[in-house]
């Protein structure tokens, strides 16, 4: 069902819905499930409505952007929650650390130091997850799958609070045995946050094991 932009309430109504659907079908609870509302190359004009229908937790791509729109709408908003869900750059790591509460986006060794050094400084832990190139793409962010124990050390090392797995499955393959294997990944490391699915399938990464669902499009329509 496709509602206009102009009503963010029935939007947000309907991905409730949606979201409570499929944690029934899948035997979990609804509190168990983050809805991101990804509101990345979005105006604040167009967030502010989502925020006064309900919602509290917004992702967005890129640090720059983040700075440029959140301060203001947080101020007037208290409660948002901010999350990073796109690639991070190295230096860009202690602007990270001071605008959001959670970095979807852990995937290297550099950024685990440079990380862990921002969050020393500004005597901020912020929450990670780990991004697992989970469809071993050449052009796509993420720790190879081969990697991940390694790079879980480091980031434990250098006192990073890692909570899950992230990953952004092949386009146009189907999704559910990608999610599957983030799934058995994240529970072979003991971690229990699964950052999995988007508008198009994050009914199927519900019924996977997904704690955070990252959704654009199906609650802010074509990207401005």
């Amino acid at each position: 069902m496709t509602y206009p932009a102009s009503d963010p309430a029935a939007l947000l109504s309907d991905i409730a819905d949606r979201i409570a659907r499929a944690a029934r079908i899948a035997g979990r609870k609804v509190e168990e499930i983050t809805l991101v509302a990804v509101s990345k190359t979005h105006p604040a004009e167009r967030i502010a409505p989502l925020i006064a229908a309900g919602q509290r937790v917004f992702g967005e791509n890129r640090v720059q952007e983040a700075a440029e729109k959140w301060p203001a709408l947080r101020a007037a908003h208290p409660g948002i929650e901010l999350h990073l869900v796109g690639q991070l750059q190295s230096n860009k790591a202690e602007d990270a650390v001071a605008l959001f509460d959670c970095i979807h986006s852990l995937d290297r060794p550099s950024l685990v130091s440079a990380l862990g050094k921002a969050m020393d400084k500004a005597g901020r832990q912020v929450p990670c997850f780990v991004q697992v190139n989970i469809g071993a793409e050449e052009q796509k962010g993420g720790c190879a799958i081969a990697d991940l124990p390694a790079l879980l050390a480091e980031a434990r090392a250098a006192q990073i609070p890692v909570i899950g797995l992230m990953c952004v499955p092949p386009l146009g393959i189907e999704p559910a045995p990608f999610f599957a294997l983030t799934d058995k990944l994240a529970a072979d490391h003991g971690l229990a946050g699964r950052s999995m699915g988007m508008s198009d399938d994050f009914e199927t990464a519900i019924m996977l094991g997904a704690t955070h669902i990252r959704v654009g499009s199906a609650l802010f329509g074509a990207r401005g």
